[in-house]
């Protein structure tokens, strides 16, 4: 017999929806607004609000299917804070040999597109009602 996680309640699958809402219109701002995809997400209100509920409530989806949700959305945020994080320092020291711009300009360039697909994939994974991390 195999170990199958619960159903969660619907409530939560909805609050997961709102999340991942949150996180996307982070990186909308970001996409469309004056600020880099990734500044707006990991700095942007939405992501924030969206990442405090994460962490609120993953308690409720622990043995759920819903649970690898909450655990790639905090994931994502700190991952993309953590490496813009990162290209900010190696930029800043290579900004004297010119450099650290182009690392700026290209690796926030790519931590955004990878940023978009995390959100992007878990959402897909969601609305079909499956985990985004195997168990």
């Amino acid at each position: 017999m195999t170990n199958h996680p619960s159903e969660p309640v619907p409530s939560l699958v909805t609050l997961c929806h709102i999340t991942y809402a949150l996180h996307a219109l982070g990186l909308a701002i970001g996409a469309f607004g004056a600020s880099t995809v990734v500044g707006a997400f990991v700095f942007g209100w939405p992501s924030i609000i969206a990442v405090i509920i994460n962490y609120i409530k993953r308690g409720d989806a622990r043995g759920t299917w819903l649970e690898s949700h909450f655990r790639w959305q905090i994931r994502t945020f700190w991952l993309a804070l953590l490496s813009a994080v990162i290209i900010g320092v190696v930029g800043a020291l290579l900004v004297i040999v010119v450099i650290g711009f182009a690392i700026w300009v290209i690796g926030l360039f790519v931590l955004g597109l990878w940023a978009i697909y995390r959100i992007a994939h878990g959402w897909l994974r969601l609305r079909d009602r499956r985990p985004v991390l195997p168990a």
